[in-house]
């Protein structure tokens, strides 16, 4: 293929063909001619790319062999396979606390109160400021109660949100839940108080979902949806089909599907995906239901932690699973050798690679 003038395929195919490399793949075509950069370096490509990396979900995984050995973060993509990544350019020992987007939130360990959100892929990052200290703090322990990560493609920018149950200090908590949220926009802070008496568990913390302007969290009864509005700083909560419940024996999971809300119930033989089909109306609807026959020893322990309409993916202690919605086949993508101190699913997140600028 010629880079001059005289080329042989148009422009657009260029693109077209460009826009379905791995991203540092691209990174490097972006040095082949002048052409290429240009045309890499258009808005209208980077809208197609980051459109077309929304139909590859992946999952993020931290491996930690011990307490003090550094953690190995691996990315599992179905086409691709596994490959090792790493967060040294952020110089600090971090965990992840979110992703959307292509972008990471990362908490550092040693240094409480630290955040950073970053692109793993490019390896740019912003170290979030730190809001104004005042006389009051997260309960218990200080850590937040929800973490979350809303990237606007479209926009280009990015809100880091912090939300919990908050007491001054000499007194017991009252019910108060407060929300910092940071603009990527404005460098700025703001602060939203409301009165919620929701608990959560660990999963439902990590799998928030950014749709329509909003965040979204499963409560830890699966009672509903807690959801807040970036666009109005409004707390408020969406119903959940009546079927979904937590009995015995019974789990639901929030998750993304192909931009929109999805709960996945999970019982002993079954697991059914509901997808939102009205965002207004709260019109939940089933669109799979998938026998766990053949995975049935797993399933106590298995968790699901990315999906699109054509596969899931699920982590259990030691391993990542991919489903094939089409074809109705299980493949192990990744297995721990040497053993892990915490188990695959509790550090894991949907990720997928995109062209956005942190900074």
């Amino acid at each position: 293929m010629k880079c001059q003038g005289g080329g042989s395929f148009p422009d657009e195919v260029v693109i077209q063909i460009l826009s379905r490399l791995p991203i540092k793949s691209l990174f490097r075509a972006r040095t082949v001619c002048k052409l290429w950069h240009r045309l890499l370096s258009e808005d209208y490509f980077v809208h197609l790319y980051n459109e077309e990396s929304v139909r590859n979900s992946m999952v993020v995984v931290e491996v930690s062999e011990s307490l003090d050995s550094v953690p190995t973060f691996i990315c599992v993509d179905r086409s691709r396979g596994v490959s090792e990544f790493s967060l040294d350019f952020l110089n600090d020992r971090v965990k992840v606390r979110a992703s959307c987007n292509g972008l990471l939130c990362c908490s550092s360990i040693p240094d409480k109160g630290v955040h950073y959100v970053c692109n793993p892929v490019t390896r740019e990052f912003r170290l979030i400021p730190r809001r104004e200290r005042s006389m009051n703090r997260f309960h218990p322990d200080g850590e937040p109660t929800l973490v979350g990560l809303a990237c606007d493609l479209h926009a280009r920018t990015f809100s880091f949100v912090l939300a919990g149950y908050h007491r001054t200090f000499g007194h017991r908590p009252d019910g108060t839940f407060i929300c910092f949220v940071y603009d990527s926009g404005s460098n700025k802070w703001r602060r939203i108080v409301s009165f919620q008496d929701d608990h959560f568990t660990h999963m439902s913390r990590n799998q928030v979902v950014f749709v329509n302007g909003a965040l979204h969290w499963l409560t830890g009864s699966s009672s509903y949806v807690l959801v807040l509005d970036l666009r109005y700083d409004v707390w408020r909560k969406m119903s959940l089909p009546e079927q979904v419940s937590c009995g015995a024996g019974t789990r639901a999971y929030l998750l993304e599907l192909d931009g929109g809300l999805s709960i996945i119930q999970i019982s002993e033989g079954w697991m059914i995906i509901w997808a939102l089909k009205d965002y207004e109306m709260e019109n939940w609807q089933v669109v799979d239901k998938i026998s766990l026959r053949c995975i049935r020893g797993l399933v106590p322990g298995i968790f699901p932690i990315s999906q699109t309409s054509e596969y899931l993916f699920l982590a259990t202690h030691k391993q990542v699973l991919v489903y094939q919605r089409k074809s109705r086949v299980w493949k192990e993508m990744y297995s721990v050798k040497n053993g892990s101190m915490l188990p695959l699913w509790f550090s894991a997140h949907a990720f997928r690679s995109t062209i956005f600028s942190c900074k």
